[in-house]
């Protein structure tokens, strides 16, 4: 049983570059969503919205056949891995662009018309006056989302990425014991989820003593 339980524990890597690697270009490329979000042009704001209701209203599993299977009849092949992550990194962006809007509509309108009355500029309102309340407000839902994008990553063994969910599949049909093998992987599951929630916490708090005491 050894033997088995490390061979679905292998998957644990592609399980963790899916979730980690798509979290990544989600939390960068929701940034200039989010520009889109707030511009004052009103078609850059539909553009915003479109954009993510249309990724996140397709669930992620239809998301990846449309990658994997469909965009092979317009003549353009992708790899399972390249497929699984671009998708589940569109996601990530929509999902947290999203954040950081409600993050940024929880800013009192105060703290911009106090920066302006200080004669800061942008960058230095932005970094010592709005974006330490937009991280502290939006730090507990990007961890939410990253756990979601843990999740997100078990569907990504439908088009054969051998992640945790595929391995463990494989180990089924060969040795039964379904219960046994999924529960591994759930377990593991479990073991990436919760240090995620757990530096959540930590970073939260940290934030709100640090500027609790400024």
């Amino acid at each position: 049983m050894g033997e088995i339980i490390a061979y679905i524990a292998m998957g644990t890597g592609w399980t963790v570059v899916m979730t980690f690697g798509s979290a990544a270009i989600g939390i960068v490329l929701g940034l200039p969503m989010l520009a889109l979000a707030q511009s004052r042009f009103s078609a850059a704001r539909g553009i915003y919205h479109a954009i993510v209701h249309v990724v996140r209203g397709i669930p992620t599993i239809v998301w990846l056949f449309i990658a994997f299977f469909g965009v092979g009849q317009l003549g353009i092949t992708l790899s399972p891995v390249t497929a699984s992550l671009l998708v589940l990194s569109i996601i990530a962006t929509a999902y947290m662009a999203e954040i950081y809007r409600g993050g940024i509509q929880a800013v009192p309108a105060g703290q911009w018309e106090a920066a302006g009355a200080l004669n800061l500029d942008q960058f230095s309102t932005l970094r010592f006056i709005i974006g330490p309340q937009l991280f502290r407000a939006v730090s507990p839902s990007v961890a939410t989302q990253v756990i979601g994008l843990l999740k997100d990553s078990a569907l990504v063994s439908t088009i054969g990425v051998a992640d945790l969910v595929f391995r463990a599949g494989i180990m089924t049909q060969y040795h039964a014991h379904g219960l046994y093998m999924f529960g591994t992987a759930g377990l593991i599951y479990l073991a990436l989820s919760l240090p995620i929630a757990a530096f959540s916490r930590n970073i939260h708090a940290r934030i709100t003593r640090r500027y609790a005491l400024a």
